[in-house]
């Protein structure tokens, strides 16, 4: 009988991580057990398994995020501190563009703040790497959304070399007390990795040489970067593993499917405001008493 209920006690278990509650817990990166090089680029560990059932759930995820976004908007607007940052980095075509256009594009952009990190130019390598990133934070009752990020300063300039050993690896710690001091002034951070297979990564390359319409998203340094491909990996192996707090946890979304990758971050991004609660505020007035008047008293009537 003992036997039995350990074996049924280990079935359920295996039950619960097979099936897991969120989308949160699905792509959490626990650094104590975490191997960027066992995720499976494809894989659809939880909700829709097809394109079609993914199309349906990012409509209904819409629905959701755009009456999360007025209230947090409005509650920004009464005065509230309160506002969410995703975060998206990814190699060259794992779709950070493609992402905003299907995931931003859900709610109302008045209420959006989307930020783009470039090469940093002669005035901001001058100042602290941090400097730029936080001009970028968004206003309270606002989305942010990061186009690549800080993250940039312990990816590109460790592979590239850009500062010794010891500047990249202090870039950690800063970047968590960074993260740390946005999540105490009311910052939700929702941090998505987003993991493609080299295999997909050479189709997209090839799509956008072939289509003239997308050839202005290529680069010939394409192939410099690609050609690292292993020491990229690497390299955010480290900063999802070093850098995925408490406050500001990294998610490691499959991405060679572009709809499964959609639904992951905007279920991730609901799942976070619906963790906010926004409210919308109450007004400072007695909205019987102004209802009255309008109908008493329109100054147009």
């Amino acid at each position: 009988m003992a036997k039995k209920t350990a074996t049924t006690a280990k079935r359920s278990a295996a039950g619960k991580a097979a099936r897991p509650r969120s989308a949160a817990d699905a792509f959490r990166v626990v650094p104590e057990d975490f191997d960027l090089a066992a995720l499976d680029p494809a894989a659809t560990p939880v909700g829709p398994r097809s394109k079609a059932a993914a199309a349906e759930r990012v409509r209904e995820v819409g629905v959701a995020l755009d009456v999360l976004q007025e209230a947090l908007y409005a509650e920004g607007a009464g005065g509230g501190r309160r506002r969410a940052l995703l975060v998206l980095q990814g190699l060259d075509t794992s779709g950070k563009g493609g992402t905003i256009r299907h995931v931003a594009g859900l709610v109302n952009p008045q209420g959006l703040h989307i930020a783009s990190f470039k090469k940093p130019t002669a005035a901001e390598l001058r100042r602290d790497f941090l400097w730029r990133v936080r001009r970028q934070v968004p206003a309270p009752g606002r989305i942010g959304v990061f186009d690549r990020s800080h993250y940039e300063d312990v990816l590109v300039a460790r592979v590239d070399g850009l500062v010794p050993a010891a500047e990249w690896r202090r870039r950690y710690r800063l970047i968590n007390e960074f993260e740390a001091e946005l999540a105490a002034s009311g910052v939700t951070i929702v941090k998505c990795f987003l993991h493609i297979s080299p295999e997909r990564q050479k189709e997209r390359l090839v799509a956008r040489l072939e289509n003239p319409a997308k050839r202005w998203k290529y680069d010939p340094h394409d192939l410099a970067v690609r050609a690292r491909f292993t020491e990229y990996q690497a390299a955010y192996q480290d900063a999802l593993v070093r850098c995925s707090t408490t406050v500001a946890p990294w998610y490691a979304i499959p991405s060679d499917r572009k709809w499964y990758r959609n639904w992951a971050v905007a279920q991730l991004l609901r799942e976070a405001l619906e963790q906010m609660a926004p409210a919308f505020p109450e007004p400072s007035y007695d909205p019987l008493v102004e209802l009255a008047r309008l109908q008493e008293a329109d100054p147009l009537r």
